[in-house]
């Protein structure tokens, strides 16, 4: 199903990153499909990898999730973010690499499915991105995706490019609402909830 038309004139930068974030989706799952990647039954989970974030406006996005949630039900996922930051820190300081559960996972579902940050929506598939300096990365994908395509030299792969560029380009937007300068973010989802809201939030 196509995304409803949007307008940069008329809506809402929330409105803006939630069609970007189905855009996003579309595109994966076109590529997924392709491929024969289904996330039922993967022994890989994604949730288990370790990703640092950079917009505030997906944290903020984030938070509009969180505060949908009833009180005891945010209080409970702030304390597994809390455990999961402590753990993290402890992994790096013995020079390993964290792999902890989500604290959002629940029973092996994200509890917060529609408001998950964008390397959420695009990990798996092969995908490749255009860096500022003209270079391209590729990336091969997950344990599972890379089982499915050996062998072939050929197979589709997903662009991250425009996706990433809109989303800096929502970010400097909004960013610009606000009344002061802010540092640039690199914070996991844990270090995200357990901050709180962002300072900048969505009018």
């Amino acid at each position: 199903m196509p995304s409803r038309p949007h307008s940069v004139e008329t809506d809402s930068p929330k409105d803006r990153l939630a069609g970007l974030y189905e855009r996003m989706e579309q595109a994966y799952d076109q590529v997924a499909d392709r491929i024969g990647l289904s996330c039922s039954h993967c022994l890989d989970n994604c949730c288990t990898s370790y990703f640092q974030h950079h917009t505030y406006i997906e944290w903020a996005y984030l938070w509009s999730g969180l505060e949908t949630c009833s009180p005891s039900r945010r209080q409970a996922v702030q304390e597994k973010a809390q455990a999961y930051v402590q753990a993290t820190r402890e992994a790096l300081a013995a020079d390993l690499k964290p792999g902890m559960m989500c604290p959002l996972n629940q029973d092996g579902w994200c509890d917060l499915y529609a408001y998950r940050m964008m390397i959420c929506r695009l990990h798996g598939v092969p995908n490749r991105v255009r860096m500022p300096d003209g270079q391209t990365r590729e990336f091969p994908g997950c344990a599972t995706t890379q089982q499915l395509v050996s062998g072939q030299s050929r197979f589709p792969a997903l662009d991250r490019t425009p996706f990433y560029v809109e989303l800096a380009q929502l970010e400097r937007e909004f960013l610009s609402s606000g009344s002061r300068s802010l540092p640039r973010v690199k914070l996991t989802l844990a270090e995200m909830i357990v901050q709180g809201p962002p300072p900048i939030k969505f009018d």
